[in-house]
């Protein structure tokens, strides 16, 4: 089995694997929990049904009501053109927290056409500015192996994923401090947040810029907000690029090896059976039944392709357009006139050769 469909095979087989692990983790972790909610939030419903005698029908409009209030409650009004302007970019990023939704038929109509031709401009630019961020830190890495006087001055794939990936935990890192401070989260809740912001996950349980009047009142942070965003998926573009690049080499390096394989096996294959070898490797099937062969000498790889008269005259095998030619003399022995005893020499030579094929 070739090593691409062995290496293809392995990812399929890791990934289901990791997603089960995935699936026991995330059930160990979280079932106990979700079940003491669920009984606490029933023991508060029961608790507020009897301590104000409301029935079941009017409590349910109560939470309708409280759920589509929620996202108006803690915020002044999302659609000015600041607020608009980060429901764009999290629309075009693929990060989609779900926090701000058109409500109107124009709106969705508008936000399908705007997301269908946004997201792919979005994707380019991103790999395209992260390809000449890592031409940039390329040229960085050789300058600084420069000042070091090292001899080796190449910068591999591996140093580069060395890079983005300290850069990357950089923005992490101060993203999670900005966001812990200006939103007041815990530390954990806000590298939470800014992971699962630029790795375009985006589950919409921790949202940015959600406080009363923020986006009005606090221009830095909208902006910082912003940016932390743009410039982090770029980053994390880069670091797709390499890994990306990097299993996309050993493709081209295992293509290569079979191609070179292919041809050394085809150079040193031997066929019988009335085959003619070419001296470029390939193969003549079925050369004794065609009449265009009838006065060719089967090649090989061994010591026939050159024979000597018992005159002491060398002769050749030349090859013509698509077949090996009979063997004429060589250089140095084609200025004198061949003798008859040469002559039939060389075809008693030729007959015992088939003869022994």
């Amino acid at each position: 089995m070739k090593r691409q469909n062995v290496r293809t095979l392995s990812l399929i087989v890791c990934t289901f694997t990791y997603l089960l692990i995935g699936a026991a983790v995330f059930d160990a972790l979280e079932s106990d929990t979700e079940t003491d909610i669920r009984r606490q939030l029933k023991e508060d419903q029961d608790s507020f049904i009897s301590n104000y005698n409301i029935s079941d029908e009017k409590f349910e409009a109560i939470r309708k009501v409280i759920l589509r209030a929620k996202p108006y409650h803690n915020t002044d009004k999302q659609w000015k053109f600041t607020g608009a302007l980060y429901f764009t970019l999290v629309v075009v990023s693929l990060i989609g927290y779900g926090h701000s939704t058109p409500k109107t038929n124009a709106g969705k109509i508008v936000c399908i056409i705007y997301a269908l031709c946004g997201i792919p401009l979005c994707i380019i630019m991103f790999q395209s500015v992260g390809e000449r961020l890592n031409t940039i830190v390329t040229c960085i890495i050789k300058q600084i192996k420069k000042c070091f006087r090292l001899k080796n001055t190449d910068v591999s794939q591996t140093d580069l994923i060395f890079v983005t990936l300290n850069l990357s935990s950089i923005i992490l890192l101060s993203g999670a401090l900005a966001f812990s401070h200006y939103e007041g989260w815990r530390f954990i809740d806000a590298f939470y947040y800014s992971y699962i912001t630029l790795t375009t996950i985006g589950f919409g349980d921790f949202v940015a810029m959600q406080n009363k009047t923020v986006i009005q009142d606090n221009g830095f942070y909208v902006g910082f907000s912003l940016l932390f965003i743009l410039f982090g998926l770029m980053v994390i573009s880069a670091l797709m690029n390499l890994l990306v690049l990097r299993v996309l080499t050993m493709n081209t390096e295992d293509e290569r090896r079979d191609e070179l394989e292919a041809a050394l096996a085809a150079q040193n294959a031997v066929r019988l059976d009335g085959d003619i070898i070419t001296g470029n490797g390939g193969v003549v099937s079925n050369a004794h039944e065609r009449p265009e062969f009838q006065e060719v000498l089967s090649v090989c790889s061994c010591s026939c392709y050159k024979w000597r008269s018992p005159k002491g005259k060398i002769y050749n095998a030349n090859q013509t357009s698509n077949h090996i030619s009979p063997f004429i003399p060589s250089q140095n022995s084609m200025a004198k006139e061949e003798s008859s005893e040469e002559t039939d020499s060389f075809l008693q030579w030729q007959k015992s050769k088939r003869a022994s094929l």
